[in-house]
């Protein structure tokens, strides 16, 4: 539904265009924040296009007819296009004016979905779209004439006057904070009412846990057993001191009264003791399940911030928590990876008596785990004992052990959960300086499907195009395997998004067929994030749904779209014509040095090639098995994993051994690396010796060599 057009013709109209964004998002109901980073984004985009093409048009768009809806922002030009519009998207760009794309990529981070179409010679169209909340009221065509003819009615302002608007924004988002930070204020002052408590509390759970201590020679050899043997008598104590507490059989005496209580209180704290051990028998006897569930490292963050400060009683110490960025959903047990985490950083406040205490999280070089640290600057651990602190009852000899007593049971708790999420711990400290706990625990927690359940298989058949169909009806995942039963494609289930994440860590489709009814779910972000994401952007995602809302899945990327119930012609003809549009070969470059890389670049710059880098060996492995190019171009020597270990990994993975490898080197190889380097690789290049037609023909002749390699049967 056309909204607003604004044509750009004077530098003034920049002013304009940024108005009318703000007005409307304010008139669709966006929240101020929204509104901002709306108009703050369009101003960015419209900027570029009177600077780069002297003008252009902005058409405002709403698309959708369902909740949640879909704002549509078009900026077109007719200027020279945008060269250099990959590295700019990459944030490599550097113009001879000084210019380094800033525009483009911060209109980008905050918007939900950004698209460019740039023809050179021809012009670009930037497309940028905000999904509505889920609070935001549907905008019907009736209500859509209504905002027109407020946005009509609307003054605009002189640009001293948007100045002011922007100002007022700042001054809006700065007022926010510093309430924010009275608050932050308030409610550490109320908490230090109870930190003298809370320190008494640890004291005495860390009395308690000495006890367990000196209890260990047995309790792993009973407590695993004997639950049930233990718990019975205890909880008969305590029914049997209620009865007597109740007067059910009689009066008692003072004193009778009394010696009862301190019974139930001997009994209660019995009853407390053998399920602290309990737990901790459960976990060596691996009779503790995973709960995994997808969750945002950042929400995960800010709660632990919450149920860490009343630790945090030592003005002299401060606790950052550094602002994860660009971290996919992790799926994996949080209580556990919270467990894991609070007992780092309890030894870290414990020993630490000024600086800091941070905690940060990234993504391992492979990609598929996440790195949780905690630093410190405390007392640092020697290292002769950095081993022996993962082992039950350890405890250092330190003056601030005397002031703070533990159990010796925290680090090897933490090891265990991790290794029960199948991931690590270590340790990185100096004496005397501080010292970094560190956890990797995988992205994915995987818990394979049951095989006899639906059918569910996450295996392509090589024989088979494979189709992903994400669809939480049993009925309908029958009526796709019967529709494909004897085509050329093989149906992937998938019953949840969840799911859906899962299979495509083990399953490269060429389609996904998305229903977007999936309770709980939000299949339209699914959609968006799928499109936006740069390893699945080309893979082509057919929506088949009860849902009418054509123009939004379109808007949103969909590559097509049928109203249930479909028929197998009509599903086969459009995954037919998805499938069989002649996809540009791929080719990774492996290779740490930017000028070889770079040369390479300009060689292919108008070949038909689809390509891609890596600056690493791991990063080429990953790559190599997630986007499974045509060919790879491979230096061998580059630090960590050089060229040599890499090949050896890529010809033993069954994913990527019949990928053809091309050398392409600065070095004098000797007869017998040469020798080997045949057996394995397609060509051998020496980086002196490039050429345009040298590259391409290798290219050609590697393709060649990949259709005609022997058959393994």
């Amino acid at each position: 539904m056309r909204v607003l057009t604004v044509t750009v013709q004077h530098e003034s109209e920049i002013v304009l265009a940024r108005q009318r964004a703000r007005q409307l998002a304010e008139l669709l109901g966006f929240e101020v924040r929204d509104q901002t980073r709306i108009a703050a984004a369009v101003s960015e985009i419209v900027r570029n296009a009177y600077t780069y093409a002297g003008g252009g048009k902005v058409e405002f768009e709403v698309e959708g007819k369902t909740a949640p809806q879909v704002l549509l922002v078009k900026v077109s030009d007719k200027g020279p296009g945008i060269a250099e519009l990959k590295s700019i998207l990459d944030g490599t760009y550097q113009a001879k004016d000084g210019g380094a794309g800033l525009g483009i990529l911060s209109a980008r981070r905050v918007m939900d979905q950004f698209d460019i179409a740039s023809v050179p010679g021809q012009g670009a169209t930037v497309s940028l779209k905000k999904l509505f909340s889920v609070k935001m009221p549907l905008v019907t065509p009736q209500r859509l004439a209504q905002v027109c003819d407020e946005l009509a009615r609307k003054r605009l302002a002189d640009p001293l006057d948007e100045i002011q608007q922007q100002n007022q924004e700042l001054l809006l988002v700065l007022e926010e904070l510093r309430t924010r930070q009275e608050e932050l204020l308030q409610l550490n002052r109320e908490l230090e009412d109870t930190n003298r408590g809370v320190v008494a509390l640890y004291a005495e759970l860390d009395e308690k846990a000495d006890h367990l201590r000196r209890a260990d020679d047995l309790k792993t050899r009973f407590l695993s057993n004997m639950s049930h043997e233990f718990r019975t008598p205890i909880n008969s104590i305590l029914a049997l001191s209620r009865l007597l507490l109740d007067r059910t059989d009689g009066k008692l005496t003072e004193e009778q009264e009394k010696q009862v209580g301190f019974i139930r209180k001997a009994a209660d704290a019995l009853l407390e003791l053998i399920n602290d051990l309990l737990d901790i028998a459960k976990i060596e006897a691996g009779k503790t399940t995973v709960q995994p569930r997808a969750f945002a490292v950042d929400e995960f963050f800010s709660t632990l911030r919450g149920m860490l400060r009343p630790l945090f009683i030592n003005d002299s110490v401060q606790l950052i928590f550094d602002q994860p960025q660009d971290l996919p959903l992790l799926y994996t047990d949080e209580s556990k990876v919270s467990q894991i985490l609070r007992n780092f950083l309890s030894n870290a406040l414990k020993f630490t008596e000024r600086g800091e205490v941070r905690v940060s999280a990234k993504l391992s070089p492979t990609e598929d785990h996440v790195i949780f640290s905690v630093h410190d600057t405390g007392i640092g651990i020697a290292p002769e004992d950095q081993e022996t602190i993962f082992q039950e009852f350890t405890q250092l000899e330190n003056p601030l052990q005397k002031r703070v007593k533990g159990t010796g049971l925290g680090l090897p708790l933490c090891k265990k959960l991790a290794q029960l999420l199948g991931g690590s711990v270590s340790v990185q400290s100096t004496l005397g300086v501080g010292s970094t706990f560190s956890t990797v625990i995988p992205l994915h927690h995987f818990v394979p499907p049951p095989a006899d359940e639906n059918g569910v298989s996450w295996e392509s058949d090589p024989s088979q195009v494979p189709v992903l169909v994400i669809e939480d009806e049993p009925e309908a995942q029958l009526i796709y395997k019967k529709y494909l039963r004897g085509s050329r494609f093989q149906v992937i289930p998938a019953r949840s998004l969840r799911e859906a994440r899962l299979a495509l860590l083990q399953v490269h489709p060429r389609v996904i067929i998305l229903d977007i009814l999936l309770p709980g779910e939000d299949s339209w972000s699914f959609l968006a994030e799928m499109k936006a994401g740069d390893e699945t952007r080309d893979i082509p995602i057919l929506v088949v749904s009860t849902v009418e809302d054509e123009r939004k899945g379109f808007a949103l990327g969909a590559d097509g779209y049928g109203l249930k119930p479909v028929t197998s012609e009509w599903l086969l003809t459009n995954l037919t014509r998805l499938t069989d549009q002649p996809p540009s070969s791929r080719v990774l470059i492996v290779d740490d040095e930017e000028i070889s890389r770079y040369v390479l670049r300009q060689f292919l710059a108008e070949a038909p090639y689809t390509l891609s880098e890596a600056t690493t060996g791991w990063e080429g492995l990953h790559r190599a098995r997630n986007e499974r190019p045509q060919v790879i171009f491979l230096d061998l020597n580059m630090p960590g994993m050089d060229g040599y270990a890499l090949l050896e990994q890529l010809k033993a993975d069954p994913m990527t051994s019949s990928i053809p490898v091309v050398i392409i080197t600065s070095r004098v190889l000797s007869q017998e690396e040469r020798l080997w380097l045949s057996t394995c690789t397609a060509s051998i290049l020496s980086k002196t010796d490039l050429s345009r037609e040298a590259i391409i023909t290798t290219i050609e002749t590697a393709l060649g060599y990949e259709d005609n390699r022997p058959s393994s049967n």
